[in-house]
């Protein structure tokens, strides 16, 4: 079983990316691959780019990593309310290629910040729109504080926090597992 994590932010030190391969690694058994957005940099989409060059290959790469995985596990770094910059251009990008962006895979949405509440405004966001493209949001979980919140040894330090957040997880590989089935 393939689980695909992507930290939604271009930080090189990003605590999206953290959580998101903590929270995929958590899948016993399963073969994590975690993005780094940086890898998949390209110009700002435009429908006149588009027309001019094509569908850059960094995004049909992004699709095919989507298209072979068999779960997706995001974590969204706040930008103003909303996705980053990054994450956006990438997804524009690749939902011009064929079929629903997410191909119907089941998706743990999480996100976190260094504030108390965790990327929580577009962790709702991305949890209510990514179905139209095609993700199976099966759980979501924002971790508020990340630096008094997590360590990369312990994982989420605060008893009822790693409560709920093992509750969402678990709908998560419920999900997964009847997908793969």
């Amino acid at each position: 079983m393939k689980v695909l994590a992507i930290g939604a932010s271009s930080s090189k030190a990003s605590i999206n990316k953290q959580f998101a391969s903590f929270a995929a690694n958590q899948v016993d058994g399963a073969e994590v691959i975690t993005l780094d957005l940086n890898d998949y940099e390209m110009a700002i989409y435009s429908s006149d780019r588009e027309n001019e060059t094509g569908i850059p290959a960094q995004a049909t790469k992004f699709r095919s990593l989507i298209e072979e995985a068999d779960g997706i596990v995001i974590s969204f770094a706040e930008h103003n309310g909303t996705y980053s910059a990054a994450f956006k251009n990438i997804f524009d990008w690749v939902s011009r290629t064929e079929g629903k962006t997410w191909g119907d895979k089941p998706m743990f949405v999480l996100a976190t910040s260094p504030g108390a509440r965790g990327g929580m405004t577009v962790m709702n966001q991305a949890a209510s729109t990514l179905p139209y493209q095609g993700a199976q949001v099966a759980g979501s979980f924002s971790l508020p504080s990340f630096y008094q919140s997590f360590s990369k040894e312990e994982g989420i330090k605060d008893a009822d926090l790693n409560t709920e957040f093992e509750t969402q997880l678990q709908l998560f590989k419920s999900k997964l597992s009847r997908q793969a089935a």
